[in-house]
């Protein structure tokens, strides 16, 4: 299986840079933070969806499936290119996201959550619309990719990377960008205790999917999606380990975030914080990469207290 290239995801940076912000390292103690929430869309979704969304969505549009957040990013791409766009999304969606899709111009389409991938693929189907998955395309993949050359370019001497894994197109794009600029540096993919499919995944040396009904049990809504073959290929070739968080450490990490940064965070986007908090990470000149600030607000208010 042919994985992205340096060459791609340096491809990717040119082409997004009209849409995207090329977001700073933050201080926050002995890390620093690398707070994709100040994206226009709230996540670091945008740079995949619109990489993606320009190299491929004909006249009839695009569709996608979606926990909110890719939704969001492709309904915003979509805008851009003046074609229509389609965003599948399980029950239970936050409202926040939910209603950003909208904003953005979409349809919305809420399904049960074991339909989302078919939901999409008969909307697809039925519109002749172009399919833009969440993570399972190496467009989307490069996209994602552009942080790690931002990691690399504003800290050269970075030793341990840690990223949010879900369907694991971050952790593939990130790792695979570090890897290539930063051989020593370690990248470290972190999951929910709740929703470790990756972590087994890695471990059984195939992709093991969870069900929804162990993986919706995590605050973290962003990350509750399998790996793809393509992505553990990346993250089996690239990754160097993966931890796990529990669910008051999510919480706790949002709330440190907040504090000691100023820097509002979504349960998925506080998971990589949260490994380095409970001290699960190897030592070094760390980022942590906060993936998305889309923060359900009583979510929010339960985490800051």
């Amino acid at each position: 299986m042919e994985l992205v290239s340096l060459d791609d995801i340096q491809a990717a940076a040119e082409r997004i840079a009209p849409v995207t912000v090329r977001t700073p390292l933050v201080p926050m103690g002995e890390i620093w933070v690398k707070p994709e929430s100040l994206q226009r869309v709230g996540s670091f979704k945008i740079r995949g969806a619109y990489n993606a969304a320009v190299a491929l969505a004909g006249p009839g549009g695009v569709v996608t499936h979606s926990s909110g957040n890719h939704g969001q990013a492709l309904a915003y791409a979509a805008r851009r290119l003046g074609v229509p766009c389609v965003v599948v999304v399980p029950e239970g969606t936050p409202r926040v996201k939910a209603d950003a899709i909208r904003g953005h111009g979409a349809d919305l389409v809420v399904v049960p959550p074991e339909h989302r991938i078919s939901g999409a693929e008969k909307v697809a189907a039925e519109r002749g619309m172009t399919m833009v998955p969440p993570y399972d395309h190496p467009f989307v993949i490069a996209g994602q990719g552009t942080i790690g050359l931002e990691i690399v370019a504003d800290l050269p001497d970075v030793e341990v990377v840690l990223v949010p894994v879900s369907g694991g197109g971050l952790a593939a794009g990130i790792a695979s960008a570090v890897k290539a600029l930063a051989p020593a540096a370690r990248v470290i993919g972190v999951e929910p205790e709740l929703a470790a499919d990756a972590r087994e995944s890695l471990r059984a040396g195939h992709v093991v999917p969870w069900e929804p009904s162990r993986s919706f049990r995590t605050i973290a809504d962003g990350l509750r999606a399998n790996l793809s073959e393509l992505t553990f290929a990346h993250l089996r070739a690239r990754l160097d380990d993966i931890v796990t968080v529990s669910e008051d450490e999510i919480r706790a990490a949002m709330r440190h975030l907040a504090q000691a940064a100023r820097l509002i965070a979504e349960p998925s986007g506080a998971t990589a914080t949260a490994a380095y908090l409970a001290g699960r990470t190897p030592s070094g000149r760390t980022v942590a990469v906060l993936s998305g600030g889309n923060a359900d607000p009583e979510v929010l208010r339960s985490a800051l207290g």
